[in-house]
């Protein structure tokens, strides 16, 4: 017998031990099954769930068992990034937590203790994806450090280097000058921040008394000018054009250049172009061969490029100096607050002003790009939703070299060597390197290796093939690349997404996965980003504590939109945690009622319309499941399943058979039959809602009828809807009968009748078949709408309130039972309350400085407040109209 409460402490951890050492996670190259294989999205060595993770993990989860339920061979691959910045930032605190730092060992003892931590800490977060249920093929986890994944990156690096597709270049590159390596543009974002720009006058050479102003965010960047710009057409420096201005505090002289890149609108008009330190000023000075001078180090500190006063001095130092210095030359004009955004490393939080001038590796991302904008294009990959493909054409269509060089110790080296003559030399391994070198000098010659690491992204951009051992050709690789799908957040189509597009078409000749399904992001309740300043982020871990892993699995399926963001209220987990409970209490009804499945149930044997009906019902329900399901729609199959077993089958199929199961005056083969249609259709519940809810719906398929210790959910088969035929008349007659008592209630409800109060149902015009409706389901009418008695009149009597269903009019006699003059006034009051809380609304959502000011949560706040009281006041003129015409 069932617990009489569900708690979903004492079956999670049982049920997974089980899932898991059953084997039945595990795909199977050499059957004949379909695959259906995902590549999940290898989260940070370094991290721990977090509430995105939940939301991507619970749609890979709950495909992949769909898919095994539909006895396809599916294959969910798990591993771990090792995350080069993140990881060596943990394992460097940790060392400065003991008073030491990288430099204080060698490269390759630093190495041994990231995997140390790696070893102790680095598998956390699998061990929290088993709390959330999920089920991906634990015996192929791989690392993106691995053995069998490093082969790949090196072979795919040399690949490239001899096609031309990487190389090694002097470029601007977004420097962190507290890692001390380059950033990719990508994960550089731009920060709001309050911060000042200063207006200052450069001396025309040649002429007293003559300066051209310019306003710069960034005075320290002044040192490396080479030129200043102006609009050619601007008639305030026409006659400067080809003379020179000479750059304060340096003394050089510098070109006056006309460029029509300069916004004559904007600022003074005039602008300084520093090529060194600006991606926009690398462009422009490319464009007139300007000289490009590098006047900060690794430290973003002045180097020997700058006036010797301020060398070494750090960039925020010496623009201070610059300022004070500027002031006494009298060329410092005005200084004026503004609010701009300015470039921080988002792992590191580094404010990065300085593109630096270095050499790095890039690749040639252009070239690569073209076939995975066809792929596209030619529908070979589908992405959902479809708007996302004009962002991807966008950032491909305009996709810039990929440097993929990063100057730490964690990470793929780069396999690369320097001969004694700076000659370059790619290779696997250091033999083969030395091999190319002897070959290259005629003689030995001693080889130093690159000491640069590659971005992260470089070795994720492999994973659909690299995890299934390429370059081998294996068994894996052969069933299972191409993938079929990839869920994975909207905020990564160009981190990931697309380079693995990239490399897929590349290496194998095909797209890596063939459907792309992006998903938002998870925000609080206001809508607003989480962050731990805020205080508002939402520990999943925590929620499954309280309300169970399958309470949170199926609030992130009803609310993922495609690429739209989810807004988690905890009512809402609250909400479908008490969707558990309903189930279960349900369940415990049924077994209390002895409804419990019958192996020898023909459910198209029926002969009661009651099920008649609720088979049909099952039926469209498996359908509308399995048709959301493949086409992604992960909010509207959970919402099928919610509103089936909640409405269809507790409100309305296990009350309308209560009087059936009683026995009295039924007969036998009719309570036989209601009994087994219950059991069938419950267990067919436990099998559509399994992969939403898999811990309660495994348990319950265990605990309603005994079976092999082998047969669980988890591999049971997806029932097949179109074998459960609709019974038209059926489904007529109880969508009649559900429609009747579902207007008496509203009626009840929208005239404040109490809900211990019975009403007489008085109905006018019945025909027929309405008549033997009534007849048939009066007992049910009775009871579940609070129906005193069912009269038949020609009119309708005084004071009723009426609605129409077919040719019938349904009359329900309340003037007996409330004061109607009171019930309008009460109408009227609280639509003159609504009213003006709507003029209140309107007139914040008038004044412009209001909407400019209020944070965007709070502007739709007040428009859905509004949409919900205008509804409310729509359903009580309704209800006020009827009780004029009563």
């Amino acid at each position: 017998m069932l617990e009489k409460t569900f708690d979903p402490a004492a079956i999670e951890s049982r049920h997974y031990k089980q899932w898991e050492q059953s084997g039945a996670f595990a795909a199977k190259p050499t059957g004949n099954a379909v695959p259906h294989v995902i590549m999940m999205p290898p989260p940070n060595v370094t991290g721990s769930l977090h509430i995105g993770h939940a939301l991507t993990m619970t749609l890979q989860d709950t495909l992949t068992r769909y898919h095994r339920m539909k006895g396809e061979d599916a294959l969910w691959l798990p591993g771990t990034d090792h995350a080069g910045i993140a990881t060596q930032l943990v394992v460097e605190r940790q060392l400065r937590e003991q008073g030491k730092t990288r430099h204080d060992f060698s490269r390759s003892e630093f190495i041994d203790k990231v995997w140390e931590w790696k070893a102790q800490s680095g598998g956390a977060i699998f061990n929290q994806l088993r709390r959330l249920g999920a089920t991906c093929d634990w015996s192929r986890e791989r690392f993106t450090m691995d053995e069998g994944l490093s082969n790949a990156v090196r072979k795919v690096f040399v690949q490239l280097y001899r096609e031309k597709l990487i190389y090694r270049a002097k470029r601007l590159v977004n420097w962190d000058p507290k890692m001390h390596t380059a950033v990719s543009d990508l994960e550089v974002f731009m920060k709001e921040q309050k911060g000042h720009m200063w207006y200052i006058r450069y001396p025309i050479e040649g002429q007293v008394e003559r300066f051209i102003t310019i306003a710069t965010t960034r005075p320290e960047t002044m040192l490396g000018d080479t030129a200043v710009i102006v609009h050619p057409d601007d008639e305030r420096y026409k006659d400067l054009i080809g003379k020179f201005a000479v750059l304060p505090i340096v003394g050089r002289p510098i070109p006056i250049i006309g460029d029509e890149y300069v916004d004559p609108e904007f600022g003074t008009g005039a602008m300084k172009v520093t090529p060194a330190h600006d991606f926009n000023d690398f462009a422009i000075g490319q464009r007139h061969k300007l000289p490009i001078i590098n006047i900060l180090d690794k430290n973003a500190a002045i180097n020997e490029n700058g006036p010797s006063a301020y060398r070494g001095m750090d960039r925020f130092d010496a623009r201070k100096k610059i300022l004070e210095e500027l002031e006494g030359l009298d060329l410092l004009v005005k200084t004026e607050a503004i609010t701009h955004n300015v470039p921080v490393d988002e792992k590191t939080k580094t404010v990065i002003f300085e593109p630096l001038l270095t050499d790095q590796w890039f690749v040639d991302a252009q070239t690569l790009a073209q076939p995975a904008l066809t792929a596209v294009r030619d529908g070979r990959i589908t992405l959902y939703p479809k708007g996302a493909e004009n962002t991807y054409f966008d950032w491909l269509e305009n996709i810039q070299p990929w440097c993929i060089s990063r100057q730490i110790w964690w990470g793929h080296q780069v396999p690369a060597w320097y001969g004694p003559d700076g000659h370059i030399f790619v290779a696997d391994n250091e033999n083969e390197a030395q091999e190319q070198a002897d070959k290259h000098y005629g003689e030995k010659r001693q080889l130093t290796r690159d000491p640069d690491v590659l971005d992260t992204w470089f070795s994720s951009a492999l994973w659909p093939f690299s995890t299934l051992g390429w370059p081998e050709k294996t068994l894996d690789l052969a069933k299972y690349y191409p993938g079929e799908v990839l869920v994975t957040g909207f905020d990564i189509i160009f981190f990931w997404v697309a380079r693995m597009i990239m490399m897929g078409m590349h290496f194998m000749g095909d797209v890596p996965f063939r459907k792309v399904v992006l998903h938002g992001m998870v925000r609080d309740a206001s809508g607003q980003k989480m962050s731990k300043v805020k205080g508002n982020v939402i520990d999943p871990l925590e929620v499954i504590d309280q309300y169970g892993a399958d309470a949170l699995r199926m609030t992130m399926l009803a609310f993922a939109g495609q690429g739209r963001d989810i807004k988690l209220d905890m009512a809402r987990v609250e909400g479908y945690r008490n969707f558990a409970t309903k189930l279960w209490n349900a369940a415990r009804y049924c077994e209390m009622n002895n409804c419990l499945p019958d192996p020898k149930f023909k459910p198209d044997a029926v002969s009661h319309t009651l099920n008649k009906w609720i088979i049909g019902e099952v039926g469209r329900a498996s359908g509308d499941i399995a048709r959301n399901l493949e086409a992604y729609k992960f909010g509207d199959a959970a919402a099928v399943i919610y509103h089936f077993v909640w409405g269809t089958f507790c409100d309305w199929y296990l009350e309308f058979t209560k009087p059936l199961l009683t026995g009295q005056g039924i007969d036998a083969a009719i309570v036989a039959e209601t009994r087994a249609t219950t059991g069938y259709v419950l267990e067919q519940i436990l099998r559509l809602l399994n992969p939403f809810m898999p811990f309660i719906t495994e348990e319950l398929y265990a605990s309603i009828s005994p079976r092999n210790p082998g047969d669980r959910l988890l591999v049971s088969n997806w029932i097949d809807g179109a074998n459960n035929a609709v019974d038209a008349l059926a489904e007529a007659e109880i969508q009649w009968l559900i429609k009747v008592i579902s207007d008496i209630r509203s009626v009840r409800a929208d005239m404040n009748v109490p809900a211990s109060a019975k009403t007489n149902l008085v109905v006018v015009g019945a025909d027929a078949e309405t008549t033997g409706r009534l007849k048939r389901h009066a007992e049910i009418l009775t009871r579940m709408a609070r129906v005193e008695k069912i009269d038949d009149m020609t009119t309708a009597p005084k004071g009723a309130i009426q609605f129409v269903i077919g040719s019938a009019t349904f009359c329900l006699p309340i003037a007996d039972i409330i004061d109607l003059d009171k019930e309008r006034a009460r109408l009227n009051k609280e639509i003159d309350r609504l009213g003006n809380d709507i003029a209140k609304i309107d007139a914040k959502l008038a004044d412009e400085k209001f909407v400019a000011n209020a944070p965007a949560e709070i502007i739709e706040e007040q428009k859905s407040r509004r949409e919900d009281a205008a509804a409310v006041i729509n359903k009580l003129s309704a209800a006020l109209k009827q009780l004029q015409a009563a």
